[in-house]
């Protein structure tokens, strides 16, 4: 029972110091207006992967792309800035970040928050966990920060998850627990102390019940692609 309540503890400080950090890096990035407009002529480096359906990833596994339309914009911000700071060390990701400004990040997280709203959304009914799925996310406290039905963050600064694709999230998840590496591995606080929780058999368990989830991300197909 202390052991529980002590992980209970560190859980909750982990928790603190993310909202905290996310708290802070929105702060300092709104000083830059975001606009949608200029973020579609600039999504030219992003549409090759992202706006294909089903288009997968070769490293460091295959695996899908995640669905970035609909996606919070703050969050797209903090993602690519990590990746420019190198806090996430995917190389094709990080190329590309490293080449943006501040404010063509915020016009690109502008254009895919709110890119693919006027298409249909497929309301698919929730699936109800697994007791085994149940304790997993119950362990990892997941929906503190990603909220109801892992579509509803607690701040604008945490991703939607819900429905992305499995093999993804299993991957995302998977390289919060890395050591540093030069072409892999996320740097995160929070999501380390999590993930490492976690055997790679839980977190694909993990990362196949989010992925059923109904979610209002999309991948747009581009007309050029048709």
């Amino acid at each position: 029972m202390k052991n529980l309540k002590n992980l209970a503890l560190a859980l909750s400080s982990l928790l603190v110091a993310g909202v905290t950090a996310f708290s802070a890096a929105s702060a300092s990035a709104q000083g830059v207006k975001g606009d949608a407009k200029a973020g579609e002529q600039k999504n030219a480096m992003c549409i090759g992967c992202h706006g294909i359906p089903g288009y997968k990833a070769t490293f460091p596994e295959v695996y899908q792309v995640p669905k970035i339309s609909g996606q919070n914009a703050a969050y797209i911000a903090a993602a690519l800035n990590a990746y420019q700071k190198g806090d996430r060390r995917h190389p094709s990701m990080r190329g590309i970040a490293q080449s943006l400004t501040e404010q063509d990040i915020a016009d690109l997280a502008a254009y895919y928050a709110t890119h693919g709203q006027d298409l249909p959304v497929v309301a698919n009914a929730a699936p109800a966990p697994s007791a085994k799925v149940t304790e997993l996310l119950t362990k990892g406290a997941c929906i503190s920060c990603h909220g109801e039905g892992f579509a509803k963050p607690i701040d604008g600064g945490y991703p939607k998850v819900a429905g992305q694709p499995a093999d993804y999230l299993f991957v995302a998840l998977k390289s919060y627990k890395s050591e540093p590496h030069a072409t892999w591995g996320r740097a995160n606080g929070v999501m380390g102390g999590i993930a490492k929780q976690f055997s790679n058999a839980e977190l694909k368990e993990l990362a196949n019940y989010i992925s059923s989830l109904p979610s209002d991300l999309k991948t747009v197909p581009q007309s050029r692609f048709r």
